[in-house]
């Protein structure tokens, strides 16, 4: 009878063990995935087509830790590739920043880096504020002017620690010209990615490229090699290929979309955003599983309701935004307008951009005509 009840007692104790071993963890497991993975946003454009400040969008909310073309680094060190040599590279270092690893900058930057060697570090709000910078909340709304200022001298180790603190990583890039290069990203289960496709009418576009042509001077040659952007077709070349990747984006993560595209893929307009910035940037919050907060209404609001005229490369100051992304219309000669629209004609026609047939037209065309074929 007493070594009856010793194996009832071993039994017990078996099954307990049993139960210890296989739920308890389980009960672990279930507590560490309540916190969710970080979601990863790529704002894809070109340049001069308004991604300074979309990015800005999503830079200033408290939730984003965002870096604005990290990609300039590859460009800059290794300029004698094309585009499409330097893909790789491109993304493989957006793929380390999506991952919070700042290691993959070692290749691009002297072994002495501080934080304020990386490119336009001072737009990012994540950037300005604990840990990365003490002097600010994380909270506030941060222009580029005080942090810069206030903000440079923290070490470059600060920007990995900082990205680790965040819910959301946002990186915008003008530097990407074929969609299925991102697939490998797409696909990684390590990554929440979700692609804002960001464009801008063409013409607008080039109007802008004329006014910040040696800023932009290195990376063209990179886009279409040196001596396609040599003689007064060069612009046009530049304007052809970037007009051409749009194309094939938007193709690519809309009409034969693969299923991981599936509710990963958004197409914006510039001209839409300008038009409505509350409804647009409510719109890609929510794409980007984000709250709009008031406080950020209000910001919007006020940057896109200015007096400023967006001149300078990389100004995302506060200006009339709808003015400023109409501008072409009355500075632009319309035998350039005709050349743009030729090579471009497939991207405007895609993407809904009404062509102008006459430069009466051009002057006269009202705005609501000018975007009938441009609303969504």
């Amino acid at each position: 009878m007493v070594k009856s009840r010793r194996v009832q007692v071993l039994l017990i104790l078996v099954v307990l063990c049993f139960l210890l071993i296989h739920f308890l963890p389980c009960s672990n497991n279930a507590h560490m995935e309540e916190k969710p993975s970080p979601v990863h946003i790529l704002i894809l454009s070109s340049w001069r087509s308004g991604s300074s400040f979309t990015g800005q969008i999503f830079s200033q909310h408290p939730s984003v830790f965002y870096l604005m073309e990290p990609a300039w680094h590859v460009w800059v060190k290794m300029y004698q590739n094309s585009a499409k040599v330097l893909h790789m590279a491109v993304r493989d270092l957006v793929r380390s920043v999506f991952l919070c690893d700042m290691s993959v900058f070692d290749a691009y930057m002297s072994s002495q880096k501080k934080k304020s060697d990386l490119f336009q570090w001072e737009t990012s709000r994540a950037l300005c504020s604990p840990p990365a910078c003490d002097s600010f909340s994380r909270s506030d709304i941060i222009t580029a002017g005080n942090c810069k200022t206030i903000c440079g001298k923290y070490p470059f180790s600060k920007v990995e620690e900082a990205c680790k603190t965040y819910s959301h990583v946002a990186i915008k890039e003008v530097r990407f010209f074929d969609l299925k290069v991102l697939y490998p990203l797409l696909t990684d289960p390590s990554l929440n990615l979700k692609i804002i496709h960001l464009v801008r009418d063409p013409r607008a576009v080039f109007r802008s490229r004329e006014n910040t042509m040696a800023d932009l001077k290195r990376d063209s040659n990179i886009v279409v090699g040196s001596q396609k952007t040599k003689g007064e077709m060069g612009p046009y070349n530049t304007m052809q290929e970037i007009c051409k990747s749009h194309v094939e984006i938007y193709k690519a993560g809309s009409q034969a979309a693969p299923s991981f595209l599936k509710d990963r893929y958004l197409l914006v307009r510039y001209e839409d955003i300008v038009r409505d910035p509350l409804a647009r940037a409510a719109q890609m919050y929510r794409f980007a599983e984000l709250h709009f907060t008031p406080e950020l209404q209000k910001w919007v609001h006020n940057i896109t309701h200015g007096k400023g005229h967006g001149a300078q490369a990389f100004d995302i100051g506060s200006r009339d935004a709808l003015r400023v992304s109409q501008a072409w219309r009355k500075t632009l000669p319309f035998q350039k307008i005709e050349k743009v629209q030729n090579v471009c004609k497939d991207a405007m026609d895609l993407l809904g951009y009404r062509l102008v047939q006459s430069e009466e037209e051009q002057k006269n065309m009202s705005l609501d005509l000018l975007f009938a074929q441009n609303s969504s």
